[in-house]
């Protein structure tokens, strides 16, 4: 950020790039151009508006399914379903760390690129996994180690 004051702090919610919503990246374009890094920007924050939408939905439900249930089998099926519904929450709380590491790093410019090898990883990946950190191949060298050591 050129000439921020001391009082200004950044904002991923803000941008002066505007893309319309029928943009898709585009490898006949430079790479993490600037257009392309508004668009995923865009798409991550979007993600995790959804998912702390449904948690204050989830919250919600919770609090209003927290009755007493006379039947034991009745309240057995809640308690399953209130900690499926947690397991649920965490995975997303872990999620949106995930997405929050993702647009750090499209503040740092090393958004889209592997932490591996350095090398861009490609816009159908990060199209279907906006919060990937290494190229396809990276990760399947990665899952191979990984499968080894499971192994032994």
């Amino acid at each position: 950020m050129a000439n921020a004051s001391s009082n200004e702090t950044f904002d991923p919610t803000v941008s002066s790039i505007v893309i319309d919503g029928n943009y898709q990246p585009s490898e006949h374009e430079p790479f993490m151009n600037e257009r392309q890094r508004e668009y995923f920007r865009k798409k991550l924050l979007n993600w995790k508006d959804d998912i702390l939408k449904e948690s204050r939905e989830t919250l919600l439900n919770l609090q209003e399914e927290n009755q007493n249930h006379s039947d034991l089998a009745d309240r057995a099926s809640s308690e399953t379903d209130r900690a499926i519904e947690l397991r649920a929450r965490d995975r997303q709380r872990k999620l949106i760390a995930k997405i929050d590491a993702a647009l750090d790093r499209l503040e740092d410019g090393s958004y889209g690129y592997c932490e591996e090898t350095g090398e861009p990883i490609s816009l159908k990946r990060l199209e279907a996994r906006p919060i990937a950190t290494l190229s396809v191949e990276a990760q399947e060298r990665h899952e191979r180690r990984e499968r080894v050591y499971r192994d032994d």
